[in-house]
């Protein structure tokens, strides 16, 4: 009875979201019904209600709508401009420098905003005059800005990060953001690497070999101009691993150094101001429903065993370790395909996370494992939020940019392969750290 009251949620749920319903309604609504069915529809309402209050009612979960303003003060900032300038120091002499300039400068503003949506708009508004101006083929610059937009996901700070240590248990958000270093930086180096190999190919849209040289001085005051903003990486991770305060604290912090470092650019005033604390509502309100919703979904999925079942299934089919890392790459990989990241990590977590353990797959490593192959699906259609707003700031169709978005999927997903595979690339930072054993 349990496995089919689980199959009845499947039901109910995908039935939901395919009548166009918002998918925080879609869980909520679908787990109430699953409750009903076992108990009073007054009682099973009061359950729900009293699950998501608890699911919300946490410490931890404040950190999000602090990144969420301190990302949003930085993309109003002036911190964006500093940042590409300081990128065109290291790959400004490259072939196609405006689009290598684009990938490393979305690392550099994911380590300090920790959203791709933000830096693919703030890095690509930026540069898409420069790209114009120099000829540059802007399908496969929009297609660049956008497969490199995730790594601010990844390289932390990290709010997917923040959710996954909630809904896991309890993992370390400081051992999780270190982990995350590494995998983001393979994650920008493989849209590089694609990037390196078009214009071989295609030297006439290189940008009319356009470069950027800098005198040794010119050097020290782009550094000296992109240190305050650089410097958000050190007041963040910094002080988590010193342990002078926990990630919410940390992103109060971030709060008000932002702040004061968009004051001090003379970027902020009383309207703009208005426009991101009304953004920033808008997004926590969003996100922290989500989780509330999804909190009573886990709990119905603990109630039906759909997770003892799904691993049962799986583990049937094969032990190996390899195939069932594979197999949930694949779906992972799928569900990021129509599935916002947030939601998808409160819904499968629950259900991979306890066949990761019994694999031997430590929670952290499975962790950045999950966010990669989520962050993929940020840049996909039907819903990457990521393709959506460069094609719109670039003005490009989302079919031609697509096309051009192939390559980097099969670059990305090779890099998805060796964090899958390699534990070490995720787990070395945070144990040197002494974050971990």
């Amino acid at each position: 009875m349990d496995g089919l009251l689980g199959l009845y949620l499947v039901l109910i749920f995908i039935a939901l979201i395919a009548f166009g319903v918002p998918i925080a309604i879609s869980i909520g609504v679908s787990s109430i019904a699953i409750l009903a069915m076992n108990m009073p529809f007054e009682v099973s309402v009061s359950t729900a209600g009293q699950k998501m209050v608890n699911g919300i009612d946490s410490f931890s979960l404040l950190a999000i709508p602090l990144f969420v303003l301190a990302g949003n003060i930085m993309n109003h900032g002036g911190i964006a401009l500093r940042l590409v300038r300081f990128a065109y120091i290291f790959v400004g002499r490259i072939p196609g420098a405006v689009t290598h300039v684009n990938v490393v400068a979305n690392m550099l503003f994911g380590a300090v905003s920790g959203s791709a949506v933000a830096a693919v708009a703030a890095v690509g508004k930026t540069l898409l005059p420069q790209a114009k101006q120099n000829g540059m083929d802007l399908s496969f610059f929009t297609a660049a800005n956008i497969a490199s937009g995730p790594t601010g996901q990844i390289i932390p700070p990290s709010n997917g990060m923040i959710v996954y240590s909630v809904v896991s248990g309890g993992t370390s958000i400081g051992a999780l953001f270190l982990a995350g270093y590494i995998p983001g930086i393979l994650m920008g180096l493989a849209s590089m690497i694609v990037a390196a190999i078009y214009f071989k190919l295609h030297p006439e849209w290189a940008g009319k070999g356009f470069t950027v040289k800098f005198t040794f001085k010119e050097a020290m005051i782009v550094i000296f101009e992109a240190f305050p903003s650089l410097a958000m990486i050190i007041v963040v991770i910094g002080g988590i691993i010193g342990g002078l305060y926990t990630a919410t604290e940390a992103a109060c912090s971030a709060v008000v150094y932002a702040f004061i470092l968009s004051c001090i650019y003379k970027q902020i005033n009383l309207r703009v101001l208005k426009e991101i604390i009304k953004d920033t509502i808008e997004v926590s309100c969003l996100v922290l429903f989500l989780i509330g919703a999804s909190t009573i979904m886990s709990y119905v999925l603990a109630y039906t065993q759909l997770p003892k079942i799904i691993s049962e299934s799986i583990l049937g089919v094969t032990q190996s370790p390899v195939v069932i890392l594979l197999i949930m790459n694949v779906i992972l990989l799928i569900v990021g395909m129509f599935m916002d990241l947030t939601p998808a990590l409160l819904i499968f977590t629950p259900i991979f996370l306890p066949i990761a353990v019994q694999i031997g797959m430590d929670p952290i490593h499975f962790g950045i494992m999950i966010m990669f192959n989520l962050c993929v699906g940020i840049t996909t259609p039907p819903v990457g939020a990521a393709l959506f707003v460069g094609c719109s700031i670039s003005g490009q169709s989302i079919e031609k940019v697509t096309k051009k978005l192939v390559p980097f999927f099969i670059a990305i997903i090779i890099a998805l392969g060796l964090v899958t595979f390699i534990p070490e690339l995720s787990l070395t930072i945070p144990r040197m750290a002494g974050l971990i054993d």
